[in-house]
């Protein structure tokens, strides 16, 4: 069965189908049409965002003998297949966490002396590159200082804190961002339509969150959720795999404390103590909706939300009918609670004391028909 991961048969092909990083792609292509190729790059961000992705596509361009555009690879020519085949002679790409002897990185760097075998340059490819040792380091130092012409340096970096300055001195430095959620969501509402995978767009901001801002992720917990799902992806189907809280459940734990009604919050609690939720997501789904209910309240021009969705009405109406002052206690006391939460006898107790507690911040009660 030849079956390919989503991460793998959707990996982009060119610099164009890249997503989330048009600074890094422009940069590239402009070194191209300069024709200002720097001999040794950093790509440093979280994991997930394309750093060995774009460094292939930068191997490729770099010895395609048969380009589409000066920026574009052509993927048809004997050195694209291999280097997408992972045969390429003249592409060294290791792993630098399981490498990270002298004696590695002296055998890697023994191999530059020699012109490439068969492509126009040679490629050293360096992942996790702040796992080098202090003496790795001084041994590519010695290379970077003077590279043959022939050779190209790509290191790939989480922490680029660990990355001796006088390494990143001589590199061109690309910082790979976050990819944000409306990027995201669009991107899985293509594949998914692709695909023929049912799907309800709800369910793609939920995925698109949880990722953080990695597209690696949101495509493997895709592929999980098609699979959890029977080829539907439904948000509740979602939000149980991924065992995560409903806002709308926890803004109806808010209306019960504004309404002190303190028999309706322990029965809202009950029911999410009988799922497969975890607990410590309570305190911080509070503190999330606080704070969008403080920015509505303190800078309304700034909040960006569907203003015709159910969610928005109701925090609109607590932002009228509730003082900032009053909101920041609230936000303390969750606080306060979530940080001395393991000094209860169990959870349960300490987010029902905390959120108890909340039922004697003085304020008129709000009336909420719909909740």
């Amino acid at each position: 069965m030849n079956y390919k991961i989503l991460a793998r048969k959707w990996r982009p092909k060119n610099f164009s189908e890249v997503i989330g990083q048009p600074h890094i792609i422009q940069t590239i292509k402009n070194s191209f049409l300069l024709n200002k190729i720097h001999q040794s790059w950093i790509f440093y961000g979280t994991h997930g965002t394309g750093k060995t992705t774009i460094a292939r596509l930068l191997s490729q361009v770099l010895n395609c003998t048969n380009k589409k555009e000066i920026y574009q690879a052509c993927h048809t020519c004997t050195n694209c297949k291999d280097i997408e085949n992972k045969c390429f002679p003249d592409l060294f790409e290791i792993d630098a966490a399981s490498k990270t002897k002298i004696e590695d990185i002296k055998e890697l760097l023994d191999t530059i002396k020699y012109i490439p075998i068969q492509g126009k340059f040679k490629i050293y490819l360096i992942d996790e590159v702040h796992m080098l040792s202090k003496y790795s380091f001084n041994a590519l130092l010695k290379i970077l200082e003077e590279p043959p012409k022939y050779a190209k340096f790509i290191l790939i970096t989480t922490e680029i804190q660990k990355i001796p300055k006088t390494i990143i001195s001589r590199c061109i430095f690309l910082h790979f961002k976050l990819i944000n959620n409306i990027e995201i969501e669009k991107y899985l509402n293509k594949i998914l339509k692709l695909e023929k995978i049912i799907f309800e767009p709800s369910a793609l901001k939920i995925l698109a969150t949880y990722a953080n801002g990695s597209i690696r992720d949101v495509l493997n917990l895709t592929e999980q959720m098609i699979l959890f799902s029977n080829q539907n992806i439904t948000k509740q189907k979602t939000l149980n795999m991924l065992g995560m809280l409903d806002k709308n459940q926890v803004l109806k734990i808010i209306i019960s404390i504004l309404q002190k009604d303190s028999l309706k919050l322990i029965k809202l609690l009950q029911k999410i103590y009988n799922t497969n939720i975890s607990l410590e997501q309570i305190f911080t789904k509070i503190l999330k909706i606080l704070y969008d209910i403080i920015i509505l309240q303190k800078i309304p021009e700034y909040y960006n939300i569907d203003r015709s969705s159910e969610y928005y009405n109701t925090i609109f109406k607590i932002s009228q009918n509730v003082n900032y002052e009053e909101l920041k206690k609230y936000y303390k006391i969750i606080l306060y609670g979530k940080k001395k939460i393991h000094l209860f006898p169990n959870m349960r107790i300490g987010i029902e004391l905390t959120l108890l507690h909340l039922l004697h911040i003085v304020h008129d009660k709000i009336d909420f028909v719909k909740y």
